[in-house]
């Protein structure tokens, strides 16, 4: 849902002294041709555009060097957008009376600035803020639209590349789409629509092989009101959305999947719904960030962006505003954080642009500040409003909603606005991800298992997300690129899982990690461990050459730790593995050190040292082959069996 700024003002033309001057005002003219001026000032307060026009043509075709009905014309053809009019109107009243209203500079300006003559536009806006008598509000807006002649002067001299595609029939129709969301593997993609002209519906549509599939509306969070601005889990399964359950306002909602279906949606509370208006959601891909829009107090202009965190207990912290840079005096809206967590995109009237809404983005830094917001630039950035922008997982193609017609409801900037794509240039890019899709199953009934999943940091031990797998034993998450990490699956009653992904030292776009996961039961008697076979330990470190534990391994120790506590009648055999360089006895001699330095951790955590074996098998036991640099680091392991 996009809510409008004020659109219409009362222009007021406070004039200077007449005497002696080659244009006449209404003090001037003929009683008859004041007639037809009041004939035109009634229709237009009316909103009767043409009938204004028609009386101000006769005024002015009998007394031509009429100011004020030149002005009048100028004026209202400026507010039907008839542009290219409004300007000869304009300079046809400056020529007339350069000094007899500042305020012509000003609206010849704007017209300018739809026409795309920017440089005019620079000198008139000049000119305008140079005269005297100008409210603080009408020079605050000379400035801004200054700033953005100036910006686009120079745009249209240096383009980006753009080259949009419709998303086609199956999503574009007679009614405005907006507002996309996508997941990261980019399969599924909702959006908003409009269905009898002001009612809001979530639709939705699938990827195939021929495109999208025709859109539907998402008949399951969709009610007679208003329901909209979907934001999609990066894996599919949750969904944040506005609704509009009462008579002026919408507030935020939050819906999963259930069995494969959704569940009834939920309102989120204060502070995060108010009596204020809240639209527009985001979740971060680790689906700990709600970012969203409102105009509740406490902002820096109408519309701002919010941002909450959800915290230990589930629950949406108290919404945060951004602040600057990111919010201006004017309006922000549509937030899309991209699943690096660190992009921003979203759109602005109140940046450097080429006016309207433009499409910008902003780079978040370690320290959680947000850098000075970038244009996307011309000709992504037009006079037109550009909407919501969302960028795929690999971040080379962006989605977004762009109208041409202009506004058709009280709330909604966008008019017929449609859906299209085009590749992003690199200068606007996110930084590159990866993402992690897997299933989990029973090892010996294949049958899928709802498990606990933990990814985390191994530089600093830090968590970076814990979740559940669904009812069909599937999980997927993001992981951006620049660290290293760890996953553990676990579940009551079974040995866990382990992986890690060695990220930090990839710059580029990786394919995705598919995994097929298999856990396997703890044994409960002995006939069973003749089919327990090892597992591999893939986060246990050591320095080169060398049986000292490096901090990184503390996760994956942890958790072997955790998994002997819980059962306390489980023995294990630590093993150790190289690869084949340097001699076999000193290979052989390592891998023992470390199995026995993995064993040594665990009995200072209190684990009986009677539960406990290790043994070195050296270069004796490949799993991959030694002759490439891969198989050498497959080959060299750390792992545990169950051995009684």
């Amino acid at each position: 849902m996009l809510k409008s700024s004020l659109v219409f003002a009362i222009l007021l033309f406070i004039c200077t002294g007449l005497t002696g001057q080659e244009y006449l005002t209404k003090k001037d003219v003929s009683s008859k041709v004041l007639k037809y001026y009041n004939e035109a000032r009634s229709a237009l307060n009316q909103q009767n555009h043409k009938i204004a026009l028609e009386a101000l043509d006769k005024a002015l075709k009998k007394t031509p060097n009429f100011i004020d009905a030149q002005l009048m014309k100028a004026d209202i053809l400026l507010q039907i957008k008839h542009f290219a009019e409004a300007e000869k109107a304009f300079e046809k009243a400056i020529l007339l009376a350069p000094d007899y209203a500042s305020l012509m500079y000003f609206l010849l300006a704007e017209a300018e600035m739809n026409l795309e003559k920017y440089g005019e536009a620079v000198t008139h806006l000049e000119a305008f803020l140079a005269s005297e008598k100008i409210s603080e509000r009408r020079k605050a807006q000379a400035q801004q639209l200054l700033t953005n002649a100036q910006f686009a002067a120079e745009a249209v001299k240096n383009p980006v590349p753009f080259n949009p595609v419709s998303l086609g029939e199956a999503i574009n129709t007679a009614r405005p789409e907006y507002l996309p969301s996508l997941t990261a593997n980019g399969e599924l993609l909702v959006y908003t629509s409009r269905v009898d002209g002001r009612h809001e519906d979530i639709f939705f549509s699938e990827s195939s092989d021929s495109g999208w599939v025709k859109g539907q509306p998402l008949s399951a969070l969709n009610t007679p009101g208003n329901d909209s601005s979907p934001s999609i889990a990066a894996n599919g399964q949750s969904m944040a959305f506005a609704r509009d359950n009462r008579e002026t306002s919408f507030d935020l909602y939050f819906a999963e999947q259930k069995a494969g279906r959704w569940t009834e949606p939920g309102r989120l509370p204060y502070p995060v719904s108010t009596k204020a208006w809240e639209s527009q959601p985001c979740l971060s891909a680790d689906g700990r960030e709600l970012f969203f829009v409102s105009d509740r107090q406490g902002g820096k202009g109408q519309l701002d962006i919010w941002v909450c965190t959800r915290q230990p207990d589930g629950k949406w912290g108290a919404p945060a505003n951004l602040g600057k840079p990111i919010n201006t005096d004017l309006n922000e809206q549509a937030p899309f954080l991209h699943p690096d967590g660190q992009t921003l995109y979203f759109m602005s009237k109140g940046h450097p642009g080429m006016g309207a809404y433009d499409l910008y983005f902003s780079r978040r830094n370690e320290n959680g500040e947000w850098s000075t917001p970038q244009n996307l630039g011309y000709p992504v950035n037009t006079i037109n409003n550009e909407g919501a922008l969302i960028v795929s997982l690999d971040g080379s193609t962006a989605y977004f909603d762009t109208d041409k017609l202009g506004p058709t409801g009280k709330y909604q900037e966008m008019g017929n606005a449609d859906l299209f794509s085009f590749e992003l240039h690199e200068a606007a890019r996110p930084l590159p991800v990866t993402y992690v899709q897997a299933k989990v199953r029973d090892a010996d009934t294949r049958r899928p298992l709802e498990a606990q999943v933990s990814f985390v940091k191994l530089e600093h031990s830090r968590t970076f997300l814990e979740a559940m797998t669904d009812e069909k034993g599937q999980f997927l998450t993001v992981l951006p690129l620049g660290e290293n990490y760890a996953l553990n699956v676990s579940k009551p009653g079974y040995l866990f899982y382990s992986e890690n992904f060695a990220l930090e030292k990839i710059t580029s776009i990786q394919e995705p990690f598919i995994l097929d996961i298999r856990l396997r039961k703890v044994p409960t008697e002995t006939s069973q461990l003749q089919k327990n076979k090892p597992i591999i330990l893939k986060n246990i470190f050591f320095d080169t050459g060398s049986a000292d534990l490096l901090p990184t391994s503390i996760t994956e120790l942890e958790k072997l730790q955790q998994l002997l506590e819980d059962h306390p009648n489980l023995h294990i055999q630590i093993n150790g593995h190289t690869d084949n360089v340097g001699q076999p006895e000193d290979n052989l001699v390592l891998s023992e050190a470390r199995a026995k330095a993995v064993s040594d951790y665990l009995v200072e955590k209190g684990i009986g040292v009677e539960r406990l074996q290790y043994k070195g098998f050296g270069e004796g036991r490949p799993i991959a082959t030694n002759d490439t640099a891969e198989g050498r680091q497959t080959n060299r392991r750390t792992e545990f069996e169950v051995i009684k």
